[in-house]
């Protein structure tokens, strides 16, 4: 009886890590496939609870990599100018925007910016992320503690690295890719 009760036990608590793992797991899809990411809630929670909301609400869809820099990074998520199905879309003021919540507190940890990093984009002031995020190409450690990683590209980097790429100076683009969606897994 001991045995059963300890399987039981043991098989439900495996079912829930597996529910807590699929929860912070997002699907993003590009015109050139689907790009797998993990989130770190535990290091990031305000930058996360963000990012989720935002995606399961569709407010990321159709919004333009609006900067993008071989080598460094591809930048998104302006949903106020860079959203390609707004009437507010306006690529010449795409990465100025964000939306009307309120800037976040930011939230640097120990995690490094490398290949496949998720992180929030702000201005020069440390607490002004609020939507925009970019990805990066590779290791970027001028980064790292500066700007508020919360999450990796697990499978599909492949994908992200086909993003269009911008002005090798101010990474800007004409006639951007865009984000098809973005969804929790």
């Amino acid at each position: 009886m001991k045995k059963f009760i300890y399987l039981f036990i043991l098989f439900f608590s495996l079912l829930n890590t597996h529910s807590i793992a699929k929860e912070n797991t997002m699907i993003l899809k590009l015109k050139y496939g689907e790009v797998e990411i993990k989130l770190y809630p535990e290091k990031a929670p305000s930058h996360v609870e963000r990012f989720k909301k935002f995606s399961d609400e569709g407010r990321y869809d159709n919004v333009v990599f609006h900067r993008v820099i071989d080598g460094f990074m591809a930048q998104t998520g302006d949903v106020k100018f860079g959203n390609t199905s707004s009437p507010d879309f306006n690529l010449d003021l795409a990465g100025t925007g964000g939306s009307e919540l309120p800037d976040l507190k930011a939230e640097f940890s120990d995690i490094p910016h490398t290949r496949g990093t998720l992180s929030a984009a702000r201005s020069s002031d440390p607490n002004s992320a609020n939507s925009q995020f970019f990805i990066c190409f590779d290791s970027a450690p001028h980064l790292d503690r500066q700007y508020s990683v919360f999450g990796k590209v697990i499978k599909g980097m492949e994908f992200v690295d086909m993003i269009k790429k911008g002005d090798p100076n101010s990474g800007s683009v004409r006639d951007p890719d865009k984000i098809i969606t973005l969804r929790s897994k």
